[in-house]
């Protein structure tokens, strides 16, 4: 029997590594996003994606034909929202402008590219309360004054 088990373990833990090998790149980049840290120093990004992937992992048996990159993304975005007041100081990552809320939609709206129904599902907001929030930060996004190109060219280098 512990053979048997051992065996499905092994079998469940190649999936899932699989799994982390294709979708784990997008996803730290949505956490980083979230978290607005840079790209390249993104330690709560990082810790964030962690605790997403290790809750995937122990119901990797019980997704049963769910897709475990919407079940990871949900999950992140559910301990980003859980611990967003973490997350409200400059850090210098691209959407450091806006508040937490700003970013956890307008991640998995534009993104992610998750339909308005279902980011309201997942945070708990009515649809129009969403649409009204991710017009706001698109907004701010835009209206940001961008950097002179020679402080882009020096950052790139």
């Amino acid at each position: 029997m512990s053979e048997r088990n051992s065996a499905m373990d092994r079998c469940r833990a190649q999936e899932f590594q699989a799994f982390v090998a294709g979708a784990a790149g997008r996803l730290l980049h949505a956490a980083t996003l979230l978290t607005a840290e840079p790209a390249t120093a993104n330690p709560q990004a990082q810790r964030l994606l962690t605790g997403a992937l290790a809750r995937t992992y122990a119901e990797w048996d019980r997704l049963r034909g769910e897709d475990p990159y919407n079940r990871t993304r949900q999950e992140l975005a559910v301990r980003f929202a859980r611990s967003a007041w973490r997350y409200h100081r400059v850090r210098g990552g691209v959407l450091d402008r806006l508040s937490p809320q700003e970013r956890l939609i307008l991640v998995l709206r534009l993104y992610e590219g998750v339909a308005e129904e279902q980011t309201a599902a997942i945070i708990g907001l009515p649809a129009d309360r969403v649409r009204a929030i991710c017009n706001r930060a698109v907004s701010t996004m835009r209206s940001a004054p961008r950097p002179p190109r020679r402080a882009v060219l020096r950052a790139a280098s």
